[in-house]
């Protein structure tokens, strides 16, 4: 078994009385590309600042390639940060913006040009070495900050929300761009944003995070599929919750109570649990087949052209029914005003038990 890379164990913080992180573990393995994800406020990029060395926790320890760096200074530790602003000196030439940290270092004159060549080879950039960063657009900017964090061969790379200023075309460029230099130099990079998409276009290791505490972590296809809190449920992606209880256990075999009838699960959950029943857009249906399960009728309140299906949103027509989220073909005929029936395939019920 690979030992971790990176083991950030039981960390707390607060700025004042706000607590801002709660006994927060993560293990970060060598080669990975972790995001960490959530809402502003939810404490990624604090947790991101104390693995960085730009906050000291008010407990807990931070050890990398099993060397305890809780009080390291950021210079002293092997991690180097990207930050959004790009931070590239405007009177230097590009390869000088990427040879400064190797400067810091004592590297001769000679070697760190040379390594700064290479570094901006690999992200693209190899005829860019005496131009000045004006003269490059901004993603352009965002990839001469990565090659002047890579030339260190840091064990960490972080990225603290690095394609917040970039316009979404450009995102999606660069997402595809980071992952791909990520591969090829197998640095592990922890990336900080509160895109869902971009988390799930990037990561292999994905950790959702929520009021200072780790709410779900995993591939970001079993985060997706298998959301472990209502939470999860809704900020990575969107859900319809159907609020159920537990009435009947045996075994794995139980059955969800709900106000559009009971449904069989196959999940652990104790008699009498309150719980919620979440099923995904791309999984609820309009149009009724043979293998369907129903939740009443509803009325269509808007209808969201979106390029390859349409977002449909619909309340229940009854008194404390939920609103649902469908995303359909572009054929499926559906107005506003339209009553429907929603309903998904009984295998598409996803339980929620926190």
């Amino acid at each position: 078994m690979t030992a971790a890379l990176v083991e950030m164990k039981n960390i707390s913080h607060s700025f004042g009385r706000v607590s801002v992180l709660n006994d927060v573990s993560l293990t970060i393995k060598a080669g990975s590309y972790t995001v960490l994800l959530g809402p502003s406020g939810s404490g990624k990029t604090t947790l991101l600042s104390i693995l960085g060395g730009f906050l000291v926790p008010r407990k807990g320890s931070v050890l990398i390639r099993g060397v305890n760096c809780t009080t390291l200074a950021p210079a002293r530790r092997p991690t180097t940060t990207v930050f959004q602003d790009y931070a590239l000196f405007p009177h230097m030439s590009v390869g000088k913006n990427v040879g400064f940290g190797l400067r810091m270092k004592g590297v001769i004159r000679t070697e760190r040009d040379r390594l700064a060549h290479e570094a901006l080879v690999i992200v693209g950039l190899a005829d860019a070495f005496n131009k000045k960063p004006h003269q490059l657009s901004g993603g352009q900017r965002q990839r001469v900050a990565l090659a002047r964090a890579l030339v260190v061969k840091p064990a960490v790379l972080l990225l603290d929300e690095p394609l917040g200023a970039l316009d979404l075309k450009l995102r999606r460029q660069m997402q595809d761009e980071l992952k791909a230099i990520q591969k090829r130099v197998g640095t592990a990079f922890v990336h900080v944003t509160h895109d869902q998409d971009e988390a799930m276009a990037l990561a292999d290791h994905c950790v959702v995070m929520n009021h200072g505490r780790i709410e779900d972590e995993g591939t970001p296809e079993r985060v997706y599929a298998q959301p472990v809190t209502r939470f999860t449920a809704t900020f990575m992606g969107e859900s319809t919750l159907i609020p159920g209880e537990v009435s009947k256990v045996k075994g794995d075999a139980i059955s969800v109570k709900t106000a559009f009838g009971s449904f069989p699960i196959i999940a652990n959950a104790e008699d009498g649990a309150q719980v919620n029943l979440a099923i995904r857009p791309e999984h609820m249906l309009l149009i009724r087949d043979s293998r369907s399960i129903t939740f009443g009728n509803a009325r269509v309140t808007a209808v969201v052209f979106q390029g390859s299906f349409k977002r449909v949103l619909a309340d229940s027509t009854s008194r404390s029914g939920p609103s649902f989220i469908a995303k359909v073909p572009l054929e499926v005929e559906v107005a506003v005003g339209d009553v429907v029936t929603p309903c998904c395939h009984l295998e598409d019920l996803i339980m929620l038990t926190k």
